[in-house]
């Protein structure tokens, strides 16, 4: 049986009506939910006001999709999301769809999606209208989320001299430090989005996940093998558990309290 995380989605972003800043995040969020077969984002990219997306579309492998405002006053950027939508709709190719946006003009293609037996997810910021928040069957605010990357860890880490280090001095800790403390938080924000009412998340599922999160990451840039020599290096709690076939151990990890 298919679950939320399998799903094959097409992420629409709408240029106009949401910022660019903490796109990382956001496609970290998305991740959570599925993978994104599709991902597109619609605006006129003469105008300086969207500008600042252009310098986050390459690390993202967001493709920008031209729409020129032909009237001015009109938001050209609806319909051409709300044909391309109906074209992947029928072709055949995902199981859901993410609109990116805080116009309610969509309120009518997320119900149309969902009238068809797609997943809709909805991101956008709290002012979003009601109607299009409903229409969809999970809407997030941008305002929560975070990228994993962006969140501080309030552990220090001490140098030789004894002296501790703030986690934002960069100039005062090596690369490998940074990415080693970017990894630990990337692991740690993926077992809170995937554990139980105990705080356990399967290892595998985490790996699946941080793999959608991270694409290039991979336990041999930090000299280790497998995922789970690199878990057991850091404080995570672990938990063998008997599979009950050929004595196969499941792996359960989470943060410690």
């Amino acid at each position: 049986m298919q679950t939320l995380n399998d799903l094959r989605l097409a992420v629409l972003i709408d240029a106009d009506n949401i910022p660019f800043h903490n796109v990382k995040g956001m496609i970290e969020e998305i991740a959570k939910y599925g993978t994104p077969t599709f991902k597109r984002i619609y605006g006129d990219w003469t105008k300086p006001t969207i500008a600042g997306w252009k310098t986050v579309l390459l690390e993202n492998a967001i493709t920008p999709i031209q729409q020129y405002g032909y009237t001015k006053g009109k938001n050209s950027t609806d319909s051409a999301m709300i044909i391309d939508a109906m074209d992947i709709l029928y072709s055949g190719k995902v199981d859901g769809f993410c609109i990116v946006s805080s116009d309610s003009d969509f309120t009518r293609l997320a119900t149309r999606l969902r009238e068809a037996g797609m997943k809709v997810i909805g991101i956008g910021e709290r002012k979003t209208p009601s109607p299009f928040i409903v229409a969809c069957d999970k809407f997030i605010y941008l305002e929560i989320i975070t990228s994993s990357a962006a969140v501080q860890e309030p552990v220090s880490v001490k140098k030789k001299t004894g002296r501790p280090v703030r986690s934002g001095h960069k100039n005062e800790e090596s690369d490998q430090q940074l990415q080693i403390r970017k990894v630990k938080r990337l692991i740690a924000s993926s077992i809170t989005d995937l554990a139980d009412e105990n705080g356990w998340a399967y290892l595998g599922d985490v790996g699946n996940l941080i793999l959608k999160k991270q694409p290039d990451f991979d336990p041999r840039n930090f000299g280790f093998a497998k995922l789970t020599p690199l878990i057991r290096s850091f404080d995570f709690e672990i938990d063998e558990r008997d599979s009950g076939q050929n004595h196969i151990k499941h792996i359960y990890i989470r943060n410690r309290k």
